[in-house]
């Protein structure tokens, strides 16, 4: 009897303790999950407030409405470029055998151009269509088209293209100017053949200056604008010539270029600002040639141990650190030591940005220019001239009207500064340069004739003298505009 009460009392006693403890238990573990609480992650419910992320969402760009206002204006273009094989020419057997027939052989090219015109206005890169016996546009919707190059600007890397059509999708022009560091931009066009291909990035830099066209071999007869958009939207082989659009669709600027080892896209890529492609295309149209406007300043950029070195307190703008005789820069009265900050409303930081600004203009435009002088803004107001160092514009260059003009070429003298430049005493300058015999020998636009068979040329009547009336070979000679001579033979 006594072991069953000790048996209960015991059991009692165990099952006191069981509530007891697990009481306890519930109360702890309820104290655990409640400081756990606020620790543990969170459910899109409770701690991501979707009005926001909504309201975010609604104000970022708009790349759909972009790129459906531009695909349709963006082209695909397709050259043929008909060349003869000079490793198997001896020019001088040509010379005193008589010419001979060479095969020629056809290299295909692509790029992008972008219509601005209703009326059939394309443009596009100049090393896109430089040197093609055929140039072809194909629209979005694979209509196809045989264009005829209005003209081309070398210094800008430009070219401005017609097809015969109306009622055609074009982009409207944006301001360059406007653009901003750091907003988005799409560029459209046909990398690796891959039409109306968008892609997307943010202006990474303004004012850019890689030297590309300076060292191409075709970089025209005067020293090249290059003061590109940065951006890191993806731009292949096959981009050039394609549009670079702002948000609204609107163009900023013509893809040109990118910075790369192997050939691709490796995360630069740079863009002609729209500002300047206004101003070649309207000068192409009306003129039939670029009226480029001279400031006459010997110009370089600020850096930290020039500004020492001539004690100047600020790194800001473009030094003037010489002058054109009677340019428009003396003319004005800027001076030697001035620093120019502004071209009109403008900020300038440095020469590329100078050049820019002054490209939007032609010559006989009178122009408000600040400069910093004794650490006091003064502003000038310039009259811009034109190469030849006077307010005229300059004539496109007549095209002969003879049987020359199997040389596809046309041609325009230079004057004396430049031949200085070129450690040359005469010469006659290759201005276009179309399908025809300079073409098929290889020559490049841009290219200065100094001798045929021999015999200086120094003006263009002397081409017209020379080639008229010849037959069999002839041996042409000359330079680039980047210093390196050439020479080319070939048979009429």
């Amino acid at each position: 009897m006594k072991k069953v009460i000790s048996s209960l009392m015991i059991g009692c006693v165990g099952g006191i303790f069981a509530l007891v403890g697990n009481y306890y238990f519930n109360q702890q573990n309820q104290h655990q999950h409640l400081s756990y609480q606020p620790n543990t992650p969170a459910t899109p419910t409770q701690l991501t407030n979707y009005t926001n992320t909504f309201s975010s969402a609604a104000n970022a760009p708009n790349f759909v409405e972009s790129a459906e206002k531009t695909v349709n204006s963006v082209v695909h273009i397709k050259t043929i470029v008909e060349q003869r094989n000079n490793l198997a020419y001896d020019p001088f057997q040509d010379w005193f055998f008589g010419g001979r027939q060479r095969q020629p052989y056809v290299m295909q090219g692509s790029g992008s151009g972008v219509i601005i015109s209703q009326d059939g206005y394309v443009a596009t890169n100049n090393h896109v269509i430089n040197g093609a016996t055929k140039i072809e546009v194909v629209l979005n919707d694979k209509r196809t088209y045989i264009a005829e190059v209005i003209g081309t600007d070398p210094n800008t890397d430009l070219a401005l293209l017609k097809i015969k059509e109306q009622n055609l999708p074009y982009v409207s022009y944006g301001n360059s100017d406007d653009v901003k560091v750091g907003e988005w931009v799409l560029a459209v066009g046909n990398p690796f053949n891959l039409n109306s291909t968008v892609t997307a990035g943010i202006v990474s830099a303004k004012g850019r200056n890689i030297n590309i066209l300076e060292h191409n071999g075709q970089g025209g007869n005067l020293a090249p604008i290059e003061s590109f958009i940065q951006t890191d939207a993806a731009v292949n082989p096959g981009n050039s010539g394609g549009a670079l659009v702002n948000p609204s669709g609107e163009l900023v600027g013509i893809n040109t270029a990118i910075a790369s080892n192997n050939g691709a896209y490796q995360g630069y890529s740079f863009a002609i600002p729209v500002n300047i492609v206004k101003k070649v295309v309207s000068d192409l149209i009306e003129f039939g040639t670029v009226q480029r406007a001279f400031i006459g300043l010997s110009i370089r950029d600020i850096d930290a141990k020039f500004a020492e070195e001539n004690r100047i307190k600020q790194l800001k703008g473009a030094y003037v650190n010489g002058l054109t005789e009677n340019g428009a820069g003396e003319a004005a009265g800027i001076k030697i030591g001035d620093i120019v900050t502004k071209v009109e409303n403008v900020t300038v930081n440095s020469t590329s940005e100078l050049l820019e600004q002054i490209g939007k203009f032609r010559p006989s435009d009178k122009v408000n220019v600040t400069v910093v002088r004794n650490e006091k803004e003064v502003v000038i107001p310039v009259v811009l001239k034109n190469r030849e160092n006077s307010l005229g514009i300059i004539k496109k260059p007549e095209v002969f009207k003879t049987s020359v003009n199997s040389l596809g070429a046309e041609f325009e003298e230079i004057n004396t500064k430049e031949l200085a430049r070129l450690n040359i005493q005469n010469g006659v300058r290759i201005s276009k340069l179309d399908p025809g015999k300079l073409a098929n020998a290889g020559i490049k636009e841009g290219f200065v004739i100094t001798s045929i068979d021999k015999k200086k040329v120094s003006n263009v009547k002397d081409i017209q003298n020379m080639l008229e009336n010849k037959t069999g070979g002839v041996l042409i000679e000359g330079v680039y505009p980047n210093g390196m001579r050439a020479y080319y033979g070939f048979g009429l």
